[in-house]
């Protein structure tokens, strides 16, 4: 619903394109601007980035104004006419450029493209809007008018997915941390899953030593994604393909053909047990993983014939050997390969419980610090994560009632456009999310610097943009291609926007709208370093020592 609560007349249509109408405004006084009175406050319309409605009989189109344009008028004398006497009249016609939205009927709805464009002399009118107010999610306000908050569509933003596009110190984190604040605090029973690559929603403060959160204490759960132990026998098939398996081998055909055969064996081991009718390949069960080394090792040595001639896979499993063996020597890969805690089938439970919010004590925000995960597994890692998030709602028979939003910090990190098999695990894995989560109540939120990087297949089921300051052309130009055409000239503010602003667009609101969203409190800690002030008062030595000791440990944050 968009209501119009405040109108003037500044100006009339004098040119109309399939993509662009020009209006020349209305000039009461010479040098004068169009206001609307709202209290005791007169807000100048026109501005860039405003909405003005466009009237033509019994029609109404709303459009955003992208240019304003000032041009001399020529005077000529009259007769007898001092030129001082000329300079009294307006000495400049202006202009604005105005991208045609969408129209608005009698009921106030709002619908976007053009029907039937208006002609020249019609009418534009300067206008306020009041929009969403009914689920009272309001994320920001607008920067032509901080009286003027603007309002979210919370069903529509997390049940059909969202973007969060923006250079490195365009307010990503600081957007981030506003929505789901302000979410949790009006929808209490809210279940989030966050993954944070660079710790900036959970830290240890210096001073006190105190974990801090970009979250009141009581709504958030955090987990260290090593210490969560999502362990290696909950993967797929084709997730432990990627991790141990060199796609490019020549073997590589013969290691998965043989792998796969050994991995359904381990796993029906489990079948009676659990009471379980029929084990697949990808059943989360648990297998011994040192049994799945012993088979490989075995087949990879096998002879036949009395030992007098080789077996028909002998040595095509040296190589994904030395590969397992050395991730099972790496210590940055025991959460993975050697969970103290998940090794048994009937650790599960308690697994998804923490994963979503239900574990002790409950909470609508879980953060999963992904920060201590070394690079190369963090897709894997990412992978099952959506995963489970997904499984979990797809057998959840209260699936309507329980949705799950998963929210992708760095998305491009493990959701790339690129199509190599390092990271094609990670990407189906989101893209199922992307493609089929809507219907199980499984949201999707990812947020990336670098939009032209990430899966096209997740950014083109994306139904609501949040479109941050971005200067590289390659991602602007990329960004524009995503967008509805209608919406594409409206890219061309992006490069302008402040710390925290954005163009939002989509189903999240009725119409496209410049937002400055509101500073989150408690801030994320993702402030950028003051080089200036830390290269005056910054510490004369460190303790060298403990970085080291840190490092060789792999321990960041503690």
């Amino acid at each position: 619903m968009v209501e119009v609560i405040e109108e003037t007349l500044i100006g009339y249509v004098t040119d109309v394109q399939s993509g662009s109408i020009s209006a020349s405004l209305v000039n009461d006084e010479p040098g004068s601007s169009p206001v609307i009175t709202i209290g005791d406050e007169d807000v100048l319309v026109g501005q860039i980035g405003s909405y003005v409605l466009i009237k033509q009989e019994q029609t109404k189109s709303l459009a955003m104004v992208t240019r304003m344009t000032e041009q001399e008028k020529f005077i000529p004398l009259e007769s007898g006419q001092r030129k001082e006497e000329a300079l009294n009249d307006p000495l400049a016609i202006r202009t604005i450029t105005l991208v045609p939205l969408g129209r608005i009927n009698k009921e106030g709805q709002f619908s976007r493209g053009i029907g039937n464009f208006p002609t020249t002399g019609a009418e534009v009118i300067g206008a306020m809007f009041d929009r969403f107010q009914s689920k009272g999610y309001d994320v920001g306000y607008l920067p032509t008018n901080e009286s003027q908050k603007v309002y979210f569509d919370p069903s529509s933003l997390f049940g059909r997915h969202f973007t969060i596009l923006g250079q490195t110190g365009a307010g990503k984190s600081y957007t981030v941390a506003n929505i789901l604040q302000r979410a949790v605090a009006t929808m209490p029973k809210a279940h989030i899953v966050l993954l944070d690559l660079h710790g900036e929603y959970s830290w240890v403060d210096k001073e006190s030593e105190e974990r801090k959160y970009a979250f009141d204490d009581n709504v958030v759960r955090y987990v260290d994604a090593r210490k969560l132990e999502i362990p290696y026998w909950l993967m797929t098939y084709a997730e432990l393909c990627d991790l141990l398996i060199d796609h490019s081998e020549r073997e590589a055909a013969n290691q998965t053909a043989f792998f796969r055969e050994s991995l359904l064996n381990l796993r029906l081991l489990e079948k009676d047990s659990l009471s379980l009718d029929r084990v697949s390949v990808d059943t989360p069960v648990y297998f011994s993983l040192d049994e799945l080394l012993n088979r490989i090792r075995n087949e990879n040595s096998r002879r036949i014939n009395d030992g007098k001639k080789q077996g028909p896979l002998f040595g095509q499993f040296d190589r994904f050997l030395i590969r397992l063996e050395s991730k099972l020597n790496d210590v940055r890969y025991d959460f993975l390969l050697k969970p103290q805690v998940r090794n048994a089938s009937n650790t599960l439970e308690g697994l998804l419980r923490d994963f979503v919010g239900l574990g002790d004590p409950k909470a609508p925000i879980t953060i999963i610090d992904l920060s201590s995960v070394p690079f190369d597994v963090r897709p894997t890692v990412a992978a099952q994560i959506g995963r489970l998030a997904f499984e979990f709602n797809y057998w959840n028979p209260e699936y309507k009632e329980f949705p799950l939003l998963l929210l992708c910090e760095e998305a491009h990190a493990y959701i790339p456009r690129d199509s190599s098999a390092a990271f094609s695990g990670a990407r189906k894995s989101m893209e199922r999310i992307a493609k089929e989560g809507r219907k199980y109540g499984v949201g999707l939120g990812v947020v990336s610097q670098r939009p032209h990087e990430l899966s096209e297949t997740v950014l083109a089921q994306c139904g609501t943009f949040l479109c941050l300051r971005i200067t590289n052309p390659a991602d602007q130009s990329y960004v524009r291609n995503l967008v509805p055409e209608a919406e594409r000239d409206l890219m061309d503010i992006l490069a302008g926007l402040g710390r925290g602003e954005c163009m939002a667009m989509g189903e999240a609101v009725p119409l496209p709208t410049r937002v400055q969203f509101h500073m989150p409190n408690p801030q994320p800690n993702s402030d950028d370093i003051d080089f200036h002030d830390k290269w005056i008062n910054g510490p004369d030595d460190l303790d060298v020592e403990k970085i080291v000791d840190k490092w060789r440990r792999q321990e960041r944050s503690e």
